[in-house]
């Protein structure tokens, strides 16, 4: 009971001191002020930041649920980004347009791009898609784990475990284990190789 009452009382205050920042930005719809104020509570150290960066995503996202803890150094590039209730974000993550699931548990170092197809090049061979705003959703499914140091660049089904270092370019399916670079599947849920 306790707990639960300092729990609830420092996200009230967290609420309290991110709404100046979350107002200047429009609650995410001004992106330059966005990205500063996100960038700058990524870098508040120890569990006073965790609660200021979750009252500053519960501000500005489309949805942060109730018990998600987002670690330092991790914040989310698009204000269009999801997070479902009881998600952990670890360290030092980058977090594009993602919709993350109910439950989901992401180790430190990971990069979730805002789709694989976001830097295609023309018939002449430049780059084109991020400098026309044009960025896909990457949606990763309640329950997973996403290993140390991945990347992933395509949408996971639930229940899935990607093991630490892995790239994802391919969606993987729901109730699996992937490793390696590209992700492969290499155990279902019955625990049979993929």
């Amino acid at each position: 009971m306790h707990r639960t009452f300092l729990k609830a009382l420092f996200l009230g205050v967290s609420l309290v001191l991110t709404f100046p920042a979350a107002l200047l930005s429009g609650c995410g719809r001004i992106r330059s002020v966005y990205r500063f104020f996100a960038q700058a509570h990524a870098l508040v150290p120890g569990l006073p930041g965790d609660y200021l960066r979750g009252g500053y995503y519960r501000w500005t996202l489309r949805e942060f649920g109730p018990n998600s803890r987002i670690e330092f150094g991790s914040y989310f590039a698009h204000p269009e980004a999801r997070v479902g209730r009881n998600v952990y974000i670890g360290a030092l993550n980058i977090l594009g347009r993602t919709v993350i699931g109910d439950g989901c548990q992401i180790a430190s170092g990971v990069q979730i791009l805002s789709g694989a197809r976001q830097h295609a090049r023309d018939e002449d061979g430049a780059l084109s898609g991020a400098e026309l705003g044009s960025f896909e959703t990457v949606k990763i499914g309640s329950g997973c784990w996403i290993g140390a140091h991945s990347i992933v660049m395509a949408d996971i089904g639930e229940n899935t475990t990607v093991g630490a270092g892995s790239v994802v370019t391919r969606s993987l399916p729901a109730n699996c284990t992937a490793v390696g670079s590209p992700a492969r599947v290499i155990a279902a849920k019955d625990g049979e190789p993929g």
